[in-house]
């Protein structure tokens, strides 16, 4: 029997270790190229905390707050929302230059010179992994995957304060470095090669034009006027049932349309009653043009039709503008199956239980046969499949 013949070539083996670190040639891995880009990755993340504690605190209010919420402008929520997204996707960009331009540095030697180093490394690598962390899990829940065992709103917002403080930090142990190369005249960069300086604001333009290029290609999921150019967002504000989208579907909160011959509205206050859609669609009717909002980062404005809640409220007894109102939906579960609104909420002659969109009665997707409308108000708290309205 013939033996197998041998390969003519090598056989392959990993490179023995040498001991030497890595070398980094590339001459823009400087302080200049770090502060530049740390200026508007600065801005971009003190926009998304300021918005982002806006969005916590009109979905989870203090009680001390939960009264003096401002419904106007209607558009606000909107605008603050869809800034956290925008400069948040912005901001992806932003670090990943900021870390190529600095991520030599993890390789210097000796690891630590003295404790006020370490200290120094300790609270970059607290910066780096919770700045990661806040973008990763952002992104992820704008598309509404969530590959982890813990709940996105609280653990979001705690580790918004840690990247914060992490940032404050940064810049005051920095802050010598930073003066030193702040503009194009500064000590420091002067002091860099000059040949390098056409480089860099070719890096720097090239950032620019993806940060633009990225935000192009979905703000438009909020501001409309450029939804033309709405290629990368998950959300089109034109898709969806009765032209509006949707996030949660009837069928992942399952509600069926079979058990709604014999839906019924409890108003419980004072005064309780209960009415049929019927006795519903025969009350006085509002119109009103509104914003939905969602925490995702798209928008879209619409007509809406229906009873204000104001005038349900007020005739199961309660005092006009004085009470806070609970509202349930007809969902299985859900982190938003109970909502409650403060008294500014329920006393606006905006705040409609609504029975139409654009003109027709609603989608089952839409909340049918009833959901909450308000201004200023976040998507999650626009309930759908109301089936309860309780005087607080």
């Amino acid at each position: 029997m013939p033996r197998p013949r041998r390969s003519a070539l090598p056989a392959l083996r990993p490179p023995a270790f040498t001991g030497r670190l890595p070398a980094f040639t590339g001459r823009l891995h400087d302080a200049r190229t770090a502060t530049a880009v740390g200026r508007w990755l600065g801005v971009a993340f003190a926009v998304c905390f300021a918005t982002g504690l806006v969005s916590h605190y009109l979905q989870h209010p203090p009680d001390w707050l939960a009264d003096d919420l401002p419904t106007r402008p209607v558009w606000g929520y909107r605008l603050t929302q869809g800034l956290h997204v925008a400069t948040g996707l912005a901001a992806i960009v932003l670090l990943l230059v900021k870390l190529w331009a600095v991520y030599p540095r993890l390789f210097v030697w000796p690891p630590v010179r003295s404790a006020r180093h370490a200290l120094e490394r300790l609270s970059v690598a607290v910066l780096v992994a919770s700045a990661v962390f806040q973008v990763l899990t952002g992104l992820l829940n704008i598309v509404e995957w969530y590959p982890w065992p813990f709940s996105f709103v609280p653990v979001h917002f705690a580790v918004a304060w840690v990247v914060t403080g992490s940032i404050l930090l940064h810049i005051a142990v920095k802050a010598p470095e930073i003066r030193a190369h702040w503009g194009r005249r500064s000590a420091g960069t002067l002091a860099l090669p000059a040949e390098d300086g056409p480089d860099r604001r070719s890096l720097l333009l090239g950032a620019g034009a993806a940060v633009g290029v990225v935000t192009l290609t979905t703000v438009g999921q909020s501001f409309t006027p450029l939804k033309a150019f709405d290629l990368l967002a998950p959300r089109h504000p034109d898709h969806g049932p009765q032209g509006l989208p949707v996030n949660r579907t009837a069928a992942a909160a399952g509600v069926s349309a079979h058990g709604l011959g014999a839906w019924r509205l409890e108003v419980a206050g004072p005064h309780p009653y209960t009415l049929s859609l019927d006795a519903l669609r025969a009350l006085p009717q509002t119109r009103v043009r509104l914003p939905i909002a969602c925490v995702e980062g798209w928008s879209v404005a619409a007509h809406w039709g229906g009873v204000r809640v104001r005038d349900l409220v007020e005739r199961a007894g309660a005092w006009p503008g004085s009470v806070a109102v609970r509202v349930t939906s007809l969902e299985v579960s859900g982190a938003y199956r109970v909502m409650e609104m403060g008294a500014d909420y329920a006393d606006d002659p905006l705040t409609l239980l609504a029975l139409t969109l654009n003109g027709q009665p609603l989608s089952l997707d839409h909340g049918f046969p009833a959901r909450i409308i308000a201004p200023d108000r976040p998507g999650v708290l626009q309930t759908k499949w109301v089936h309860r309205l309780e005087v607080l």
